[in-house]
């Protein structure tokens, strides 16, 4: 019988290991829409990863309630003078998806409206968080 070497024992294994059929398969997508509002509103103000316009957009109407809104820990405010603008439940792709709470600076000559779910009928309206100038 003849001896395998260390080392022919350890090419071995590496090639066995390569032609084994291993596959790494992509990490999984995460999406996470923008809000998107009517073309004739003003230009957004952006934040972070969030859009918000500098008035009411369109109210989105939904046929199913939206689910009671999540407790979050606020933590400790970025920097003097930011405010925390509460999660939503927004309503996309036919059904309610939770856009987590985040802290924003505030903008000079405006005042923050939340989002706001208003039951008319057996519809649910949802005015969108939006910049109000004062």
């Amino acid at each position: 019988m003849k001896k395998i070497s260390i080392r022919s024992g350890a090419l071995l294994i590496a090639a066995t290991a390569l032609v084994s059929g291993c596959i790494v398969a992509p990490a999984p997508y995460h999406y996470q829409p923008v809000p998107v509002y009517r073309a004739t509103a003003p230009a957004p103000y952006q934040a972070g990863n969030e859009v918000y316009p500098d008035s009411a957009p369109a109210p989105v109407v939904a046929y199913a309630a939206p689910p009671p809104a999540q407790e979050e820990m606020m933590g400790v405010a970025p920097a003097p003078g930011y405010f925390w603008i509460s999660g939503v439940w927004l309503w996309e792709g036919g059904r309610h998806i939770w856009h987590p709470g985040h802290w924003n600076a505030p903008r000079a000559g405006f005042v923050w409206v939340p989002h706001a779910w208003h039951q008319v009928g057996n519809a649910w309206h949802l005015t969108g968080g939006h910049w109000n100038r004062r």
